[in-house]
């Protein structure tokens, strides 16, 4: 086979490639509307599964992130958790006040506030990670180990297409 033939091969594959995603495509809101409802309904589970703790979703990823580095300003976390700060500092200030936070000034920098967790926000993490363990395995009941790395990927790449600086949008339900 030529170079050309393997070109035109190449380019015959590509444009199938392409009119098979378009015919995913076909129905308007499909990919949205499956991604939105399977995001929903694992948040539903997941905020199930965390009411034990007392814990609302969402709160779950600012217990994760200070047990992991403790001690972050609101804005890190913020970051960290991909909200904006005032909704950061509206859920540090329930967190604190059931108890699972702790807010205080820094040692270095008075001007500075760092968030730290309480006893109770310490003992809350194994509940956490078992909660969001059980909530991944019920999301993938029936995938094989190959579907659910392929999903995984293709998640990835999407948000990456939809988020290309990095930054993920803000849910604004999603620091609870």
């Amino acid at each position: 086979m030529g170079k050309k033939d393997k070109q035109e091969k190449a380019l015959r594959k590509q444009e199938k490639a392409l009119r098979k995603r378009e015919e995913a495509l076909s129905e308007p809101g499909a990919l949205a509307n499956s991604l939105v409802q399977a995001s929903r309904s694992l948040r539903t589970v997941l905020s199930r599964n965390l009411t034990a703790t007392g814990l609302y979703a969402g709160q779950d990823g600012v217990i994760l992130a200070l047990f992991e580095q403790d001690g972050l300003t609101t804005g890190q976390l913020a970051q960290a958790l991909g909200v904006k700060p005032p909704t950061m500092t509206r859920t540090i200030g329930r967190m604190e006040a059931q108890g699972f936070l702790a807010r205080r000034d820094d040692a270095g920098d008075g001007r500075l506030s760092k968030v730290y967790l309480t006893d109770l926000g310490r003992s809350a993490v194994s509940s956490i990670t078992a909660s969001v363990a059980n909530c991944d395995r019920l999301a993938v009941s029936g995938l094989s180990g190959k579907e659910v790395k392929t999903l995984i990927r293709l998640l990835k790449a999407v948000d990456a297409n939809l988020n290309p600086d990095g930054v993920p949008a803000e849910d604004e339900a999603s620091a609870g």
